[in-house]
């Protein structure tokens, strides 16, 4: 088991697994929204997103952290747990993959992170600043945990946003197929760093294509 991942919602996700929870990947399901960042002169600046956690990950992303009212916690209340999130993804490259005009590009640390907590759902946003603004052709964004411990599914509902693009780009996505069955078949071993199937999450990324003239 991937023990970094553990830090990233700060509990231990044996506990998880040995409530009963299948023993093979992925582990975790995430269902998420992602805008695209843009600059009035049409450059990108960044990336936002939100996650939403599946139902069980949440309650024991929760186990020990107190609220003033039964069942709901304010953002203060889960200020720590988000901080704890957010430092922990860099390990994982944010799980965030993107080229302009095939070239790779790095972000900078996240800010404006928060986790909310609504009607038993419990989803992390953060902002993904650009190292430096990049006015492409055409941008590629992946979303995809590479050891597919985590699966990630795009909202059906407004699943990607271009904040403040310029008029006449495009964009288009292009959702993976579900890869559940096959990884729930294969050998758990062979996911760790190193394993046969380490990059396995690579074939079931969430991929944006976004085209300017």
């Amino acid at each position: 088991m991937r023990a970094a991942l553990c830090r990233l919602v700060g509990l231990a996700l044996l506990l998880l697994l040995g409530a009963g929870a299948a023993q093979a990947h992925p582990h975790v399901w995430i269902t998420a929204t992602s805008e695209v960042l843009y600059a009035p002169d049409g450059s990108i600046t960044g990336v936002r997103h939100a996650w939403t956690f599946d139902d069980m990950f949440a309650t024991y992303a929760l186990q020990g952290i107190e609220a003033k009212t039964k069942g709901a916690y304010s953002r203060e209340e889960l200020s720590s747990l988000a901080q704890t999130n957010v430092e922990s993804l860099k390990e994982f490259a944010y799980f965030t993959f993107f080229k302009a005009d095939g070239k790779k590009q790095k972000f900078q640390e996240p800010v404006d992170y928060f986790l909310d907590y609504d009607k038993g759902q419990l989803t992390l946003h953060f902002t993904l600043p650009l190292k430096a603004p990049v006015k492409p052709k055409q941008l590629v964004l992946e979303v995809f945990d590479p050891s597919f411990f985590i699966d990630f599914k795009m909202a059906d509902k407004d699943p990607v946003r271009l904040a403040g693009a310029p008029s006449a780009c495009q964009m288009q996505l292009q959702r993976p197929n579900d890869g559940t069955a096959s990884a729930q078949a294969m050998n758990e071993q062979t996911f760790l760093d190193g394993g046969a199937n380490a990059n396995f999450g690579a074939m079931f990324a969430n991929k944006i294509t976004v085209d300017c003239p």
